[in-house]
């Protein structure tokens, strides 16, 4: 049986590892559509590019993958040990998010475009999904 105390490393080695997964997805990302941004209205700085980020429709569907990235440091900031119904919940959600789709939310459709026209999101998805389906055997 595990104790409580390795439980709880357990599920915090979990969360850093999907954590860093998916802050390199969202970059690869958020510079895809930099690039497809800047092809229409031209160089942004960095700043110019945070703003962008944070308020312009066109990056907007990103924020859901930011969402995700948030949640999980809330999870790990937890004074209390997590249930492991809330880490199921949450890797469930995780789960569905990055399931591409022709058709779908705006998030699903974006994100099957950036799978057909990037190979690193496509390794960098795929090794999301292998940690996700590892923890779903066990």
């Amino acid at each position: 049986m595990v104790s409580p105390l390795q439980q709880r490393i357990n599920q915090f080695r979990l969360l850093n590892e999907l954590r860093l997964k998916l802050l390199r997805l969202h970059k690869l990302l958020l510079e895809a559509e930099r690039v497809a941004y800047e092809q229409v209205q031209g160089q942004v700085s960095r700043g110019q590019l945070l703003q962008l980020v944070i308020s312009h429709e066109q990056f907007a569907w990103l924020h859901q993958l930011s969402q995700r990235i948030v949640q999980i440091d809330e999870l790990q900031q937890a004074d209390e040990p997590i249930t492991l119904e809330v880490i199921e919940t949450f890797l469930a959600d995780v789960r569905t998010l990055l399931t591409p789709a022709e058709s779908g939310d705006e998030f699903a459709t974006k994100y099957d475009a950036a799978l057909q026209q990037n190979p690193d999101v496509v390794l960098a998805h795929a090794d999301v999904v292998t940690l996700l389906s590892t923890t779903s055997q066990g």
